[in-house]
């Protein structure tokens, strides 16, 4: 049986409840869901990127890839991208924002994602993000 390696990158807090960042096991890394918040600075609570889904959004792929990294993963290992908006308008405008991201990563193939409307998030959150990757080795 393989071990399961929790996966929490320098730049992210300690989650406040028991569970990770991500997860691997064997050749198969779990993102957690990841939202806009600027990297960890110690004794401060976390802080979003701004105010605008393109500053979030950003943010959130970089925290998403840092985990991904964590789990020696890149985003050509990803095979689902989920994405959670708070608001039905701002499809149009994320969906531009992610194709010029992964146009910028260079993938081989893109992967398989889903967008959906989720309200759940905390005040100020417009994008939550979660992946799950494969990899070859």
């Amino acid at each position: 049986m393989t071990d399961k390696t929790a996966l929490t990158p320098k730049t992210h807090t300690t989650p406040p409840a028991k569970f990770s960042h991500g997860v691997r096991k064997g050749n198969i890394l779990q993102v957690a869901g990841q939202v806009g918040f600027l990297p960890a600075v110690e004794g401060q609570p976390p802080t979003p990127a701004g105010p605008t889904l393109r500053e979030q959004t950003l943010q959130t792929l970089a925290n998403v890839k840092s985990i991904l990294e964590e789990g020696g993963a890149s985003w050509d290992d990803a095979m689902m991208i989920r994405v959670y908006l708070t608001d039905v308008d701002h499809f149009a405008e994320m969906n531009a924002i992610y194709n010029e991201y992964f146009e910028d990563q260079k993938l081989t193939a893109p992967p398989a994602a889903r967008t959906t409307v989720y309200v759940g998030l905390p005040a100020g959150l417009l994008v939550e993000i979660d992946a799950l990757a494969v990899l070859t080795a």
